[in-house]
């Protein structure tokens, strides 16, 4: 009989691990963020790489253009003159004349990092002394600015940075493909800062002071980085400046229609949460809260583990936000440990056009193509 509970042990803990994270991601996730701090005046710079006509770019850039802050600049960048984006940047000036927008066109390349090379060129344009760098897909509310520019007055902090919401534009792919960031990545983060942490920066926002940036080295620092928004954030905390999350929440897209664009696109995710931190994404798994109660029942198969389980699900059915998505849960759950047994073995991820490896944790090391300079970095997509 101690030999038969003994055998159970495993199942059990698992099964009681995973409930309890999905109760506290579920717990975190409808309490409210602490404010980070008031509403900042001081005159910003935001900077925004493009790179092509991405689905609502006009929409999504348009969420800047009606800011409620008294002084900010909006810095474009592209590195072709045949860029589509070109033509929203230029719709953007007619729709808003009282926006301050700039626009640089600049092929030249620093290192293998492709956004990083284009936020160096365009930084030449940025006047003010209050940065925030936002990948092109998001929407923010009227007052982003205001909020998330404001704990800089706290000399010791280095970055602030957002969480981010997935908003669907499609079908059922789209929609699991938000739940990625909805139902795991946000509430992981949430958790983390819960604890304690202040390892991570995300490119959905990344606001600093100039002065930080220069003392990490500026731009140049992060042309040969993977994960360059994380480590923007990394750098400045080895220089003794906090990073803070702060409450804004802003909206990303999520438009992949297909399960082969979600695939390569969160597994592009996931090798590099692992190549930042190997030791922790070993243990991942449990979070991923339907196949691992599934598992804990069925390796302990007691009336007690079962209750345990009940309210784990119960637990990720409130954290999935709706009936539908609650539906889905346990496709998504299933597809996260698929793609984290990948994303175990694999050393490459894509970016755009570029194929980079994830086998230095601190650099980008492309492959070489005999049909692309080995200087540039830049390689055409094949499969992962």
């Amino acid at each position: 009989m101690a030999a038969e509970l003994a055998a159970t042990l495993p199942g059990a803990a698992l099964t009681c691990v995973s409930a309890g994270y999905a109760l506290a991601a579920a717990w975190l996730s409808r309490r409210a963020p602490a404010a980070s701090g008031g509403m900042a005046t001081a005159p910003v710079s935001v900077l925004k790489p493009l790179c092509g006509a991405e689905p609502r770019l006009y929409e999504n850039l348009a969420t800047l253009c009606r800011q409620r802050h008294p002084s900010f600049q909006l810095v474009f960048g592209v590195r072709a003159a045949d860029d589509p984006a070109i033509a929203v940047v230029e719709r953007l000036r007619r729709d808003f004349p009282a926006c301050d927008i700039a626009l640089v066109v600049d092929p030249q390349v620093h290192g293998t990092n492709l956004k990083v090379s284009n936020l160096i060129n365009l930084f030449a344009q940025a006047r003010h002394d209050v940065l925030v760098i936002a990948d092109s897909d998001i929407a923010v509310p009227p007052d982003y600015l205001a909020r998330v520019t404001a704990p800089l007055a706290d000399r010791g902090v280095g970055v602030v940075t957002c969480l981010y919401r997935g908003h669907p534009t499609g079908g059922l792919w789209s929609r699991i493909g938000a739940q990625f960031i909805n139902d795991w990545f946000a509430p992981s983060v949430r958790i983390a800062h819960a604890g304690g942490s202040q390892r991570f920066a995300f490119g959905a926002t990344i606001a600093l002071r100039r002065d930080a940036l220069a003392a990490i080295g500026g731009f140049a620092a992060l042309s040969d980085r993977l994960a360059d928004d994380y480590w923007l954030g990394e750098l400045t905390r080895q220089h003794g400046l906090r990073t803070v999350l702060s409450d804004v929440v802003v909206t990303t897209d999520v438009t992949e229609d297909r399960f082969s664009d979600l695939w390569r696109h969160e597994l592009r995710w996931l090798r590099t949460i692992r190549s930042l931190n190997p030791p922790g994404f070993a243990f991942t798994f449990i979070t991923f809260t339907w196949p691992m109660l599934a598992l804990g029942a069925l390796l302990a198969p007691l009336p007690p583990v079962f209750a345990v389980a009940a309210i784990g699900v119960m637990a990720r059915s409130l954290l999935a936000g709706s009936v539908a998505a609650a539906l889905r849960a346990p496709l998504r759950d299933a597809l996260l440990l698929a793609g984290w047994a990948f994303a175990l073995a694999g050393k490459r991820v894509q970016w755009r056009e570029q194929v980079l490896s994830v086998r230095d944790v601190l650099h980008t090391r492309p492959a070489l193509n005999p049909e692309q300079p080995s200087s540039t970095g830049i390689h055409p997509p094949r499969p992962l």
